[in-house]
């Protein structure tokens, strides 16, 4: 037996539970399915638990639910603190519920549009729905979440333009029906829509980062286009229940920066488009504290209520 398999036999009789709050083919699932599987490959016992629905707050829910003994995970991005400053009822406290155990990836949001949509540009597509008010609209992963909440800063705060919202449960879904053609922006990952972008099934407009994407370098910033103060970022994070102890938390910890730094992990990752982040649990900490001031900003700005 592997030393990262020996405390995980030890503290769980049962194999390790990583909850995914969203549907499979999301990114956080993407990314949880990649952990469990390199962690399992390493001596563990270790699989996914997908519990989607409620913009992720039923399988966050569940992991405040579990026992605090290092036998369930869950990955959270930042939708995971932008339903506590949206105001949501939520059956737990953001982030006093859980304790932090390691950020994991980072990438940055994109604007793309539905190929048929006539904009080339940033910048033409927000002479095409200034001369359209109310026709053109944006799909997200559900009301509340964080593409919703960049959509209507970008869109109607920054950009004052009439385009409407149409929430879906999840990516998948939003991402699908903007493919289809059914709604014509997207405000989402990189990693998610690439493959779609290189397909030609989506027309990417502008990265929402600070710098151009290595696999699309003629794309620019927003910035670039003339659209600064929008920087918005993906990450995905793993917390555990509050309450566990801490020798466990460590544990979990080790397991997971030793295997986020193999060459085959980090070389997958950014074939998907992310960066590897993984680093201190103070670090992430710090990082929840800092997102959930910024999105309580965001939303105080936009006045959006929840539903």
């Amino acid at each position: 037996m592997s030393a990262i398999a020996q405390p995980v036999r030890a503290e769980c009789p049962q194999a390790v539970r990583i909850i995914v709050s969203y549907p499979p083919g999301s990114a956080d699932d993407v990314i949880a399915r990649l952990l469990a599987q390199k962690l399992s490959e390493a001596g563990g016992r270790f699989y996914v638990e997908n519990l989607p629905g409620a913009g992720g707050m039923i399988g966050t829910a569940a992991a405040a639910r579990a026992l605090p003994d290092g036998c369930t995970m869950v990955i959270v991005n930042q939708n995971f603190v932008v339903q506590s400053a949206v105001g949501e009822k939520l059956s737990y406290q953001v982030p006093d519920s859980f304790v932090p155990v390691t950020l994991l990836v980072a990438a940055p949001e994109t604007i793309s549009v539905n190929p048929a949509v006539p904009a080339t540009s940033i910048r033409e597509l927000v002479e095409l729905v200034k001369a359209n008010p109310g026709k053109y609209n944006y799909a997200s992963p559900g009301h509340g979440s964080s593409p919703h909440l960049a959509s209507e800063r970008l869109f109607r705060q920054t950009l004052g333009l009439d385009v409407v919202h149409v929430p879906f449960q999840g990516g998948p879904p939003a991402v699908t029906s903007t493919v289809a053609g059914h709604t014509q922006i997207l405000h989402l990952t990189l990693p998610i829509v690439a493959p779609l972008v290189r397909d030609g099934r989506l027309r990417l407009l502008a990265v929402a980062g600070k710098t151009r994407a290595a696999e699309f370098p003629d794309v620019p910033t927003l910035e670039e286009a003339g659209i600064p103060d929008h920087e918005v970022g993906f990450w995905n994070g793993i917390i555990l229940p509050g309450g566990t102890p801490d020798d466990m938390i460590d544990t979990r910890h080790r397991q997971i920066e030793h295997v986020m730094a193999l060459p085959a992990i980090r070389d997958r990752l950014a074939t998907l488009g992310y960066t590897p982040v993984n680093g201190t649990r103070n670090a992430f900490a710090v990082q929840l504290q800092s997102e959930l001031g910024k999105w309580k900003a965001i939303v105080r700005d936009g006045h959006v209520k929840p539903e």
